[in-house]
C-alpha cells in the first residue's frame, strides 16, 4: 500500500492453462483491460489494479460481481478448463517485489497443484440444485395437523388467529421431519450422477417451504439431461417437492485454489 492509499496491484479473476489464448476476452470490471500472467504451465487472468478493493453501494457492488463472473464464464466458454477466483482477490506489491513478481512466484510454487486441479475439472460444470418441500402439502398426512385444522374451523375468529399460528408451526415441523427422512436418499441419487457435491449453507427455501437439500453439483456436461430427469422423477414421486435446477456454470464452488503467504489475497 502506498502512502496515498493506492495499490499498484493485480486483480485476479481465474487461473487457466498457460497456453490459453487471451485474445478476444474483452474487458473486465469497469472496462479494465485483461491480460495473462504466466509461470510453469499455468496463468492468471488479471487486470492492473491501482485502487483499494472494490466497494460501493449494493447496486454498484452487484454489477462488479457480475462483471467478474462474466470474465470467468468467458474463460470457461473458451477452454472449459478454469479455476475461478472469488471477487476482490488482489495481489499487492511487496516491499521489494512488484505485484507481478509476487503473482509469478505464487503460480510457480503452486503450479503442480493448479495443473492437477485444472485437469481434474476439465469438461466439468457446476449446477445448482435446491429441493424443498411445500409445508402444506408435506403436512397433509399428519393427524395432528388434521385435528388442529378441524378445531380451527369450529372456533371464533379471535381464537382462530391463535390456532393459525400453531397450525403454521405444526406444518413446518411435519415438513422438517419429512425433509430429514428424504435428505439421505435425494443426496445419494444426485451423488450417483455427479463427480462431487458441495452443500450451500447460505441457501434459503421459498416462502412456505423447508429445505431438503441445497447443493452445488459438479458433473459432466453430458450428464446434465440425466440429472434433470432424476429431479423430474423426484418431483413426480414426492408431491410436496419443489425443485430448482440452475446452470451450467464454471466450477466456482470446486476450484480449491491453494493460497500462499507470498501473495496477499484481499477478499
Amino acid at each position: 500500500m502506498s502512502a496515498g492509499g493506492e495499490l499498484d496491484g493485480l486483480y485476479v479473476y481465474a487461473v487457466v492453462p498457460a497456453d490459453f489464448d487471451a485474445a478476444g476476452l474483452g474487458t473486465g470490471i469497469d472496462g479494465a483491460l485483461l491480460e495473462l500472467v504466466s509461470a510453469e504451465g499455468v496463468a492468471a487472468v488479471v487486470h492492473r489494479h491501482s485502487s483499494s478493493p472494490y466497494s460501493g453501494d449494493d447496486e454498484e457492488a452487484q454489477r462488479r460481481v457480475l462483471e467478474h463472473g462474466d470474465v470467468v464464464e468467458r474463460c470457461w466458454d473458451h477452454r472449459r478448463s478454469v479455476l475461478p477466483m472469488g471477487f476482490n482477490v488482489i495481489v499487492a506489491p511487496g516491499p521489494d517485489e512488484t505485484a507481478e513478481e509476487r503473482l509469478v512466484a505464487w503460480l510457480a510454487d503452486s503450479a503442480h497443484v493448479l495443473s492437477e486441479r485444472l485437469a481434474a475439472l476439465a469438461g466439468l460444470v457446476e449446477l445448482r440444485v435446491e429441493i424443498s418441500l411445500d409445508e402444506r402439502v408435506a403436512a397433509e398426512q399428519s393427524e395432528d395437523v388434521h385435528a388442529l385444522e378441524a378445531e380451527l374451523r369450529e372456533r371464533p375468529p379471535g381464537v382462530q388467529r391463535l390456532l393459525q399460528r400453531r397450525l403454521t408451526a405444526l406444518r413446518e415441523r411435519a415438513a422438517e421431519r419429512l425433509a430429514d427422512r428424504l435428505y439421505p436418499e435425494f443426496r445419494r441419487r444426485l451423488a450417483a450422477l455427479s463427480t462431487d457435491l458441495a452443500e450451500n449453507v447460505r441457501g434459503h427455501p421459498p416462502a412456505g417451504c423447508v429445505t431438503v437439500l441445497n447443493v452445488a453439483v459438479l458433473a459432466r456436461e453430458q450428464d446434465i439431461p440425466r440429472i434433470g430427469a432424476e429431479l423430474g422423477d423426484i418431483e413426480l414421486e414426492e408431491p410436496a417437492a419443489r425443485v430448482t435446477f440452475l446452470g451450467p456454470w464454471p466450477p466456482f464452488s470446486f476450484a480449491d485454489v491453494p493460497h500462499s503467504p507470498s501473495v496477499e489475497w484481499t477478499a
